[in-house]
């Protein structure tokens, strides 16, 4: 920032020439204080979120800086993440970790040095000189050392009031659009329960209404209401059920080299309502043979049974996956892709069915009791017609939400930009040029701020010389 062509009255500072030092001390044994590491900010709302209550007993030994209201919390660790807080009168007097560099702004407008601390150009410079492979960190005198255009009092203030309103609308768009996701998976949902309970293709047939609070899949429980020409029938008198394998891990010949797709639980959350192409881990052919997997065919519908229960994919070749799967080749009177869609719509009810209380996990038996409301096989193929043109759209919008939430993100540093570089105040410098110069100029502060940083530091006591 110390390149910038200046505005009439600014003038570049260091951090360190307009704050003081901040106090560190140990709690005592009795006292309750709020104490404040760095996973108390919100690094998205940069607010002091989620601050413990501790006894001085209990306080771990980072727990040392005094924190008073209008002081900036600024976290040394993993500075790119930009954990940082204004510390409001709650937090007066409080305690805060080492872990911060605090900085306590003399006569200058605390909410300006906090909004530069958001800055890109901030967070450029202190990433830039890290220290550290696991917990990489800069030190004080990286902050401290921080230069950055200072502006005269009363702009600070204009400033600061600017951004406070620019800063609080970005982020209102921000937690809008943070919303709509959240709109978008309860739409998909919807969107599939429709389809499995026959309201998605009501139009296209006669029917009795069926009631929105059955489950679409479910073992041994059938509605006496279900549309026109749909029957309950068993799942594996409609598909043929297999379970999976890993072949043994210690046997060289069985993973060297492989080019067997092979499902996981790494690979099933990805894949979920999705085909599948390929695979993390892929073990060679030897390795299937010589074990209890088997090579599934193209359009097998694969269902997690465990630890990701009812997360379900379909493979787009042949593939084979491990003993965690309960997988489905569908025989002609079942589309897959239907299938996949009743398991989906199912998730919650299956994962509340499986056995099990750390990890839930359905097993052979109650699969093979598995039941499933089936319309014709020409209704089926319109469904997952209607399905997937819907789900597409939800998609579209979502991608669009993510592009919309990366502008806003990009807009907040383009305001913040545009505030250090005078441009949010240009018409009120050429309003006020009395507040802007003389007595009133950055330059003016400097010097006072450093007149009172001189007469705040204590007389250095000199040792008497030996007699």
């Amino acid at each position: 920032m110390s390149d910038l062509s200046l505005p009439l009255g600014w003038v570049v500072a260091r951090i360190g020439d307009i704050a003081i030092k901040g106090q560190q001390r140990k709690p005592d044994p009795d006292e309750v204080f709020t104490y404040v590491d760095i996973g108390s900010i919100d690094r998205s709302k940069k607010v002091i979120a989620e601050p413990q209550q501790l006894s001085g007993t209990d306080a771990p030994s980072r727990a040392r800086k005094v924190i008073n209201t209008g002081d900036i919390l600024v976290s040394l660790t993993r500075p790119n993440l930009n954990a940082v807080a204004l510390v409001d009168e709650r937090f007066d007097n409080q305690i805060a970790s080492t872990g911060f560099e605090v900085i306590k702004p003399v006569q200058v407008d605390s909410r300006y040095i906090y909004t530069l601390v958001r800055s890109k150009a901030f967070i450029d410079e202190i990433s830039g000189v890290v220290q550290g492979a696991l917990y990489p960190a800069a030190k004080s005198s990286d902050v401290q050392g921080f230069h950055f255009p200072l502006p005269p009092p009363a702009e600070q203030k204009v400033i600061a009031d600017k951004l406070d309103t620019l800063l609080a609308q970005v982020e209102n768009t921000k937690v809008r659009l943070q919303r709509i996701p959240q709109l978008l998976k309860r739409f998909r949902q919807s969107v599939l329960a429709a389809a499995v309970t026959g309201k998605l293709t009501e139009d296209k047939r006669r029917s009795k209404a069926i009631s929105s609070s059955q489950s679409p899949v479910t073992i041994n429980v059938e509605s006496d209401e279900q549309p026109e020409g749909w029957n309950w029938q068993k799942l594996v008198d409609l598909a043929i059920l297999e379970s999976g394998h890993t072949p043994r891990k210690s046997v060289f010949d069985y993973w060297e080299n492989g080019d067997v797709p092979w499902i996981s639980l790494q690979d099933i959350r990805a894949a979920h309502g999705k085909i599948i192409e390929n695979t993390k881990h892929m073990p060679t052919m030897k390795g299937i043979e010589n074990s209890s997997a088997r090579l599934l065919p193209t359009g097998t519908v694969c269902f997690s049974r465990d630890i990701s229960v009812g997360f379900t994919t379909i493979m787009g070749k042949e593939m084979s996956t491990t003993q965690h799967f309960a997988n489905w080749i569908c025989g002609e009177k079942l589309n897959n892709k239907y299938l996949m869609y009743a398991l989906m719509a199912a998730k919650d009810h299956l994962t509340i069915s499986g056995q099990g209380t750390t990890v839930k996990t359905i097993y052979m038996p109650a699969l093979k009791e598995f039941r499933l409301l089936t319309p014709p096989l020409k209704e089926q193929t319109e469904i997952v017609h209607r399905v997937e043109q819907l789900l597409a759209y939800a998609d579209t919008i979502e991608q669009q939400v993510n592009n919309a939430l990366a502008r806003v993100e990009k807009l907040t540093q383009s305001v913040l930009a545009k505030a250090f570089r005078g441009e949010l105040t240009e018409q009120w410098r050429k309003d006020n040029p009395e507040l802007i110069s003389g007595e009133n100029s950055a330059a003016a502060l400097l010097e006072r701020i450093q007149t009172e940083r001189a007469a705040a530091k204590p007389a250095r006591k000199t040792r008497k010389k030996a007699g």
